[in-house]
């Protein structure tokens, strides 16, 4: 089984940077897609971007496009979320996703994820 536990959170300015990590441990045979989640207070979790661990493959949300990029170590077994030009919208507990054997639209879109980490807080504030 996976598991997945995000790490990176933290208070930034707008305009601010952060990396966000997460850490896949455990052993399959399936392919796994990996996908990152947010949460604003009193909002719905949206899907925020994606990425297919078998071909490399990426989404992103129209809100983060252009700002962040998800990447994967696969020797750490690791994908990260760099945000740039972070935006008092963005504020949310981002959480990351693993579901072997799905598209990045469906994990995304649908919320089709068995796994999911604890989630870390981003706050964007002046």
């Amino acid at each position: 089984e996976v598991q997945v536990v995000e790490s990176g959170g933290g208070s930034v300015q707008p305009g601010g940077s952060l990396r966000l990590s997460c850490a896949a441990s455990g052993f399959t045979f399936d392919d796994y897609t990996i996908g990152w989640f947010r949460q604003a207070p009193g909002k719905e979790r949206e899907g925020v971007s994606c990425v297919s661990m078998s071909d490399g493959n990426t989404i992103y949300a129209d809100s983060v496009k252009g700002r962040y990029t998800i990447s994967s170590d696969n020797a750490k077994n690791t994908v990260y979320l760099q945000m740039n030009s972070l935006k008092p919208e963005d504020t949310a507990v981002y959480y990351c996703a693993a579901e072997p054997g799905v598209h990045c639209s469906l994990l995304l879109l649908r919320h089709w994820v068995s796994t999911w980490g604890q989630g870390t807080r981003v706050t964007v504030s002046s």
